[in-house]
């Protein structure tokens, strides 16, 4: 696949895999949200924080596909325009159990992965996209803690997005592991 770096055996591999497309945050972003959690955990440590490893913005939930291959292949020959990303600046609750910070500035990207992936995995959201990046899950059964999102301190960074990523998600006892199977450049 030209133009697409591929982690080894991801893809074209057989037997079924769960897939989505997201942005990776640069180190800066994640430095700087790492002091926010940290600080965060303090005002609800009975939530389930999520970790640093996982911090990402979904443009697309493909779910379990039978072959990777021609998910990567229908995104590198796509179009993915270049976007800046605009986390922050407050945290908010997305229902009732879970913690995000918005992100703004990915939707043309957003429409052009769905554009590229149409029929190939799960059938999109019927729910307009909506970018975030997730900090904290209720535990099972139970609601995020009363007034949290504005215990979260204020954080707004900008980063310019030049790939999407198409990752694996590999459920384990311990939570999801994200493994990146193709890297797809943006194009101003």
């Amino acid at each position: 696949m030209p133009g697409v770096a591929a982690a080894p055996g991801g893809v074209g591999e057989t037997g079924g895999v769960r897939l989505f497309v997201a942005v990776w945050p640069p180190e800066e972003v994640l430095a700087g949200l790492g002091d926010v959690v940290a600080t965060a955990r303090t005002a609800a440590p009975g939530a389930r924080w999520v970790g640093r490893e996982q911090w990402h913005v979904t443009l697309r939930f493909l779910g379990d596909v039978a072959d990777a291959g021609p998910v990567a292949d229908a995104l590198a020959a796509a179009p993915l325009p270049a976007a800046e990303a605009v986390v922050g600046p407050r945290a908010t609750a997305l229902g009732r159990n879970v913690l995000v910070l918005p992100v703004a500035g990915l939707d043309g990207l957003a429409a052009a992965v769905a554009t590229a992936t149409d029929g190939l995995g799960a059938a999109p959201d019927a729910l307009p996209f909506r970018g975030h990046l997730t900090l904290a899950r209720a535990p099972r059964r139970a609601r995020l803690p009363a007034g949290l999102p504005g215990r979260v301190p204020a954080f707004g960074r900008r980063f310019p997005v030049t790939a999407a990523h198409l990752v694996r998600s590999h459920l384990t006892s311990t939570g999801p592991r994200y493994e990146d199977l193709a890297i797809l450049p943006t194009r101003a």
